[in-house]
């Protein structure tokens, strides 16, 4: 992937002193024509293409954005309750994820989301131990995890 960059910002340069114009648009018409070359280049020699990596990264992005705030949203609905009919406790997420790497942005994940800290690892590091401020459904937590951060996380570091 990092490969791919290189040589795609190497295409743009080429096509600056080709063109013999030093400019930002000079710049990015030859990085657009860089991504069409490895376009082509992907078919001859069967690599996948770094875009691809790159958008599984912004989904990642917007995804997290989007559970931040619906857990924001969640924590202040629990703080400014009347009565406190919150469950808070402590449940374990057996994860699908195979690297140390994977395994630690998950639980970061998890912890930068509001009302959700990532406690404990098991031995193996297969399971993440989770303390939520409110565990009153914890498949439903667990099923949320699972579809949108994990799965996301996969689709990146795959």
């Amino acid at each position: 992937m990092a490969f791919q960059l290189l040589v795609n910002i190497l295409i743009a340069i080429i096509w600056q002193f080709l063109q013999n114009s030093f400019t930002l648009s000079s710049f990015i018409t030859g990085f657009l024509m860089g991504i069409i070359i490895l376009v082509i280049l992907r078919r001859a020699l069967t690599f996948n293409l770094y875009l691809v990596k790159v958008w599984a990264a912004i989904k990642l992005l917007l995804i997290f954005l989007t559970e931040l705030i619906k857990a924001n949203i969640d924590v202040i609905k629990i703080v400014l309750s009347p009565k406190m009919t919150h469950q808070p406790g402590i449940i374990a997420l057996e994860t699908e994820l195979k690297t140390d790497v994977e395994v630690t942005l998950l639980a970061s994940l998890i912890s930068l989301t509001p009302g959700t800290v990532s406690m404990d690892f098991s031995k193996d590091n297969r399971t993440i131990y989770i303390h939520t401020l409110d565990c009153e459904n914890k498949e439903k937590v667990l099923a949320g995890i699972h579809n949108n951060f994990e799965r996301a996380i996969m689709e990146v570091t795959e």
